[in-house]
């Protein structure tokens, strides 16, 4: 049977919702435990809060002063002791992730499966490849364990449950490395909306025209609570950051419902809202790609289209 351990993202002593969606990942394997691990300096509030995470079995915490910010060469070390006797490894296949699980499949000496979007057995799973132009099925050895990152816009969050799982502390001795140390952590801050876990985003693309004029946007998206997004030609041509540029150089989203104002629908952005709810496109070109996959799509001047979506808002 399998045993799993999900390793648990957290920032500012909060847990992320791409580890409520590993572990849905998890209960898809249908296997016989599910157990999560935090890696922290003060583990408490996170433990507690994925111990309320539907399908958990356990909650296991490893609470050290190195684990103080996410580096994965001091966490890696920690994660492969920890994953003794455990048939799966689970981590979201987030920035964190992807940093994380290479050293950890490294130490167990197994390949990575990477992104995750759907379990069919065990050890057999499917995930995109080529930009989201074809989904493969791989299948991992079973005889060793599989270190897996998991898509977590393919994944709903698993809920929270009336019950707490039990929570243990390890005590896990492994030296760790010194040549990594922690500068410094710089992040935007924002009161919209993050634009990862947003149920609704509105994204703007070359057709916005300039930085001034991506004001809209952000009205717009402010008008019904939404983040706000853009694609890469948008941030290439210095409208916004680029911590707002969607698509698989981006981020890798699935809202309820997605905005695409002024954008064409190059294939690397369609990549990152293929798990989109609905799509809705606005674009003077009636021949854009974004309307191929779009479920509702407006033809025409986004300045005025959008000024007329605000006033029916009212």
């Amino acid at each position: 049977m399998s045993k799993i351990l999900v390793i648990a993202e957290h920032l500012g002593g909060k847990l992320n919702s791409s580890t409520a969606r590993a572990v849905s990942a998890a209960i898809a394997v249908k296997g016989e435990a599910i157990d999560v691990l935090v890696l922290a300096d003060s583990v408490d509030a996170i433990a507690t809060e994925a111990a309320k995470i539907d399908g958990v079995s356990r909650v296991l915490t490893i609470a050290r002063a190195e684990n103080a910010h996410p580096l994965a060469a001091i966490l890696a070390p920690q994660i492969a002791k920890a994953a003794a006797g455990y048939s799966h490894v689970f981590v979201p296949s987030t920035t964190f992730g992807k940093d994380v699980a290479p050293r950890v499949a490294a130490l167990l000496g197994v390949a990575q499966v990477s992104d995750v979007m759907s379990v069919e057995a065990a050890h057999t799973f499917k995930r995109p490849i080529y930009a989201g132009n074809a989904i493969i099925t791989v299948e991992a050895d079973a005889n060793h364990t599989v270190v897996a990152t998991i898509r977590s816009a393919s994944w709903p969050a698993a809920g929270n449950g009336t019950s707490s799982a039990p929570i243990e502390a390890l005590n896990i001795d492994v030296a760790l490395p010194t040549h990594t140390r922690f500068v410094e952590l710089k992040q935007g801050s924002s009161d919209r909306p993050d634009l990862q876990s947003a149920s609704k985003v509105v994204s703007g693309g070359r057709g916005v025209g300039s930085k001034e004029n991506f004001d809209i946007i952000f009205r717009f998206a402010d008008r019904i609570g939404a983040a706000v997004g853009a694609s890469r030609a948008a941030v290439d041509a210095g409208y916004v950051p680029s911590d707002l540029q969607v698509g698989q150089t981006g981020k890798i989203i699935a809202p309820e419902l997605y905005m695409a104002i002024g954008i064409s629908g190059a294939i690397q952005h369609l990549t990152g809202i293929k798990d989109a709810g609905t799509i809705v496109a606005i674009n003077r070109d009636g021949e854009a790609p974004i309307f191929e996959i779009a479920d509702f799509g407006l033809v025409g001047d986004l300045f005025k289209i959008i000024p007329e979506l605000e006033q029916a808002l009212s």
